[in-house]
Parts: C-alpha cells; structure tokens; sequence
C-alpha cells in the first residue's frame, strides 16, 4: 500500500506541475482578438461603402479611432483592451451605417412630401378647386 501511496502522490504532484507549466504558457503568450477586429475593419469597410460619412462621418470617425487603439493595444499585449475597443469599434461603425441609412430614409420621406404637395398644389391649379 505504501507504494500506492507514493505513486498516486507522485502522479498527483506532476499533474499539478503539467498544470501549472500549461497555465504558464498561456498567461505568456496572450492571444490577439483576430476575429473582433476583422470584425470591426469589416463593419468600417461596409459603412464607408455606404457612404456613411456623409450622414455620420462622427460615429465612422469614432469607429476608426477605437480600431486604432485595438491595434496598438494588440502591439502592446493588451488584449483585454484589444478586444474591448475591437467591439466598441464594431458598434460604432454600425451605428454609423444605421444613422445613414436613417438619414437618407427621412431624405427621401421628405422629397416624397414635398413631390406629393406639388401634385396636389398642380391639381388645385387645373381644377380651380381647393381642398
């Protein structure tokens, strides 16, 4: 039994150290967010596409800001603030293609406003009569 003893003590002890020697080389080598920054250059990419810095040069502004600090925070090994400015970059460059989009929609309401009010005041001319 005492053999038993030493041997699961011993096998313990080195599943411990394997253990430890793995958390080791993890917390040395912190891995980049690859995927939330492509994430982010992608969103930048489709906004400016969609000629988002007409209608929210500020927010795509912002989303080009927070990028770069994701990058230089990957230079610097700062992957908790990679991966934070990477998301905020990601929903500012969203943002700026949903303020865009809104934009350009009340853009086209209004000229539909005013194209209807023209038909109407056309009407009134032809006709002599007023709603």
């Amino acid at each position: 039994m005492n053999k038993t003893k030493k041997t699961t003590r011993v096998g313990a002890l080195l599943g411990l150290a394997g253990t430890a020697l793995l958390l080791a080389a993890c917390a040395s080598q912190p891995v980049p967010p690859i995927q939330k920054l492509q994430a982010a250059q992608f969103a930048i990419q489709s906004a400016e596409q969609a000629r988002a810095s007409e209608h929210a040069a500020f927010e795509l502004g912002m989303a080009r800001e927070k990028l770069a600090v994701a990058e230089v925070a990957v230079q610097n090994e700062d992957m908790p603030l990679a991966t934070r400015m990477a998301e905020q970059s990601r929903a500012e460059a969203e943002l700026a293609m949903a303020r865009s989009q809104m934009t350009k929609a009340l853009i086209v309401n209004q000229e539909m406003r005013d194209s209807t009010e023209s038909l109407k005041q056309e009407m009134q001319r032809n006709t002599g009569v007023r709603p």
